[in-house]
């Protein structure tokens, strides 16, 4: 039986590998209990050496905070923006798309390029003001209060809209993906939103650089099973991979 040091070692070494890690196989890899595994847990993230999550660990922060579309933008710009090139292939002449908010799909947004006529529904301002600039594009920009920090709006003024709509795909873009949790972002109302999205659309598209892998944000959106096809870059562990395949998700990565 290891030592607790060996443990430790060993907790570090995977979660380095896989990003994550849940405390029943780890029961059963050591061969120890449960409150032990925990108590080692506890012990490395006073270290600063992962973040514990409910039933096991991560190698990065879960917990995703707001922050202002301008910052955002920022961050992992050039995998976005490659995401966004790879987005609008799967856009074909003549769709119906709803684009949701988020700096990602306004890269997507930027990549448009239609060669027959697309109409486009979406919430967020950024995105409708990027997509008039094109004659081919149709644009419905849904009402409602209109959120500063991601330049999209809120509220149930929207819902009507979506409620007697059905669209192709929706181009979700989200703050956190979390293997049991869900999709989630930092507001609630715009959560609700994106649920709406979910309801008119035929396929649901995942647009998320992989730092968002493994992280909460606030509201949650929906569950894994709601997803259809994630489009993300090659930061994303072979674990995660593996995981998504195996939920029936289609996986792209740029």
């Amino acid at each position: 039986m290891m030592n607790i040091i060996e443990r430790h070692q060993h907790i570090l070494n995977k979660i380095q590998i896989n990003g994550s890690l849940d405390v029943h196989s780890l029961c059963k890899e050591l061969d120890v209990s449960s409150v032990t595994i925990r108590k080692d847990l506890k012990l490395l993230e006073d270290k600063n050496l992962l973040y514990r999550t409910h039933g096991g660990a991560t190698l990065n922060n879960p917990y995703t905070v707001d922050k202002p579309v301008n910052e955002k933008e920022l961050l992992q710009s050039a995998e976005k923006t490659r995401i966004g090139i790879l987005a609008s292939e799967l856009i074909e002449d003549n769709d119906s798309i709803i684009i949701a908010s988020g700096t990602t799909v306004l890269a997507l947004a930027r990549c448009i390029k239609p060669k027959g006529s697309l109409t486009v529904i979406t919430s967020a301002l950024n995105v409708a003001l990027e997509l008039i600039q094109n004659s081919n594009i149709e644009v419905i920009q849904l009402s409602g209060l209109l959120r500063k920090s991601s330049s999209s709006v809120t509220g149930p003024y929207s819902d009507n809209v979506l409620s007697n709509i059905f669209c192709s795909k929706l181009f979700l873009g989200v703050d956190g993906i979390d293997l049991e949790f869900g999709l989630t972002t930092t507001n609630a109302l715009e959560a609700h939103l994106n649920r709406q999205m979910i309801a008119s659309s035929q396929k649901i598209i995942v647009l998320a650089d992989s730092t968002k892998f493994g992280k909460r944000g606030f509201g949650r959106i929906c569950g894994m099973e709601e997803v259809d096809h994630i489009i993300t870059d090659n930061g994303i562990s072979e674990h995660t991979i593996k995981c998504l395949e195996s939920m029936g998700i289609k996986i792209s990565i740029i």
